[in-house]
């Protein structure tokens, strides 16, 4: 370990000094890389889920309609018609590294530029030195306390970017447009700061944006989406009321930049699937496996809420994880929905980082009225705890991999990386089960 990491340890993440230190390397990447989004129109997408997902239905509309984009989530980067994994294992990217790829899609021509804009990346000036012409939130719920404290300081710091709009700089025939999901404690919040245009989305007559008629099937999702000068018949081929929501987000972003019904309506048919979110794997033996990256309450009801409405389905199975080192408070909370909502569970690991899987999983335990043996284990190691559900999941059932997503490797204890893939491991297992070869 370096001493400037050494240092680092030692020192709080909000400490001011450290926040100065962030600043002062954000001025000197967009000084090293001159400024290369300042021509470029900047979408900021905030929230605590939903943010990826609304990140690439932006993207992908906005290219179906003919536009050169830039993207950067969790998930994945897109560079015009260039995609990739994003395998740096956050949502903001150190300041010299978006500088740079930003600097990339200058050099492609790209002329918007899609941002998913975590706290953290706010909080340490991260996207320091973007001018934001649209900003977006899809929702605040609990996440990040470890960081933030309270959620009056986490909701704050997502608040910055809102607050900040009007004194970004102006581009040539751009208006500075706020989006806000009014289905939040915290929306009204966001609705008090000044923008050019304000565009707000739920399912109320008072919205910008309205959902009616939805229907969640096998195949997707229909719903007619009323926009401010008419109403759309969507069918998407994305599940789930959230999604519903996300789409909502981005249907705000089009009619803020004038698109034609036309543009709209084809964009949204256009978009089969967001990478790695509800990502299904059907097996021989008439079960479906999904992975999916839920690691909040809301998310987690968001994603069972949806499988359980799926007419199919009997029984839930959900391998569920315990973060590391992060806000230890919603542990229990979590737990608390996956019980609820789950016929069987399965407590296993995540990323551990500098806990021990074992005390992870202890923090979420309190309070829960099951008995392991009962529908309930506790099993740490990640492979055995997906084996265990694969083999016990029968016809009708539908197994839930929450948290891992589409990542490629896992930090065990004390950031041992080892190689990881959630889908890679469950078709493997699959495998082995269809030729009968799990015990050899």
């Amino acid at each position: 370990m370096s001493i400037l990491s050494k240092v680092k340890w030692f020192i709080p993440l909000d400490n001011p000094a450290r926040l100065f230190y962030h600043k002062i390397r954000a001025v000197i990447a967009n000084l090293m890389y001159g400024f290369p989004h300042k021509k470029m129109m900047i979408i900021g997408v905030t929230g605590t889920n939903g943010k990826t997902t609304t990140c690439n239905i932006i993207a992908q509309w906005l290219r179906a309609a003919g536009k050169k984009v830039f993207m950067f989530t969790t998930v994945n980067i897109i560079v015009d018609q260039e995609e990739y994994v994003n395998e740096l294992k956050m949502t903001s990217p150190d300041v010299f590294d978006l500088q740079s790829r930003l600097s990339k899609a200058k050099k492609a021509w790209c002329e918007v530029a899609v941002i998913e804009t975590a706290s953290h990346g706010i909080l340490m000036n991260r996207i320091w030195g973007l001018n934001y012409d649209i900003v977006a939130l899809t929702n605040i719920s609990q996440d990040h306390l470890d960081l933030h404290k309270t959620m009056q300081d986490y909701v704050n710091t997502k608040l910055q970017i809102f607050k900040k709009l009007m004194y970004y700089d102006r581009k040539p025939w751009v208006k500075k447009v706020s989006i806000v999901n009014i289905d939040s404690e915290y929306s009204e919040l966001f609705i008090e700061e000044t923008a050019d245009t304000l565009l707000t989305y739920w399912e109320d007559y008072k919205a910008s944006v309205q959902p009616w008629d939805i229907k969640t099937t096998f195949k997707g999702t229909k719903f007619e989406l009323n926009i401010p000068w008419e109403n759309l018949k969507i069918n998407t081929k994305l599940l789930g009321k959230f999604n519903v929501y996300n789409i909502m987000c981005a249907a705000c972003v089009f009619t803020s930049l004038w698109l034609s019904r036309e543009v709209i309506h084809d964009s949204i048919s256009q978009v089969y699937g967001i990478p790695w979110r509800m990502e299904v794997i059907e097996a021989d033996d008439g079960f479906n496996v999904y992975i999916d990256y839920a690691h909040t309450e809301d998310a987690l009801i968001n994603v069972l809420d949806t499988i359980k409405d799926l007419e199919w389905v009997q029984r839930i199975i959900t391998v569920f994880w315990a973060t590391w080192d992060r806000d230890k408070t919603k542990r229990p909370v979590m737990w608390q929905v996956v019980h609820e909502r789950s016929d069987m569970v399965i407590l296993t690991q995540d990323d551990d980082y500098s806990e021990e899987t074992r005390d992870i999983i202890k923090d979420i335990l309190p309070g829960v009225p099951r008995k392991e043996w009962e529908d309930f284990w506790i099993i740490p190691d990640r492979r055995e705890a997906i084996r265990t559900a694969l083999i016990t999941a029968k016809e009708g059932d539908a197994v839930l991999l929450a948290g891992k997503w589409d990542e490629r490797v896992m930090v065990t204890t004390w950031k041992v990386i080892v190689d990881w893939h959630d889908k890679k491991e469950v078709q493997n297992i699959l495998q082995e089960i269809k030729e009968n070869t799990l015990v050899k």
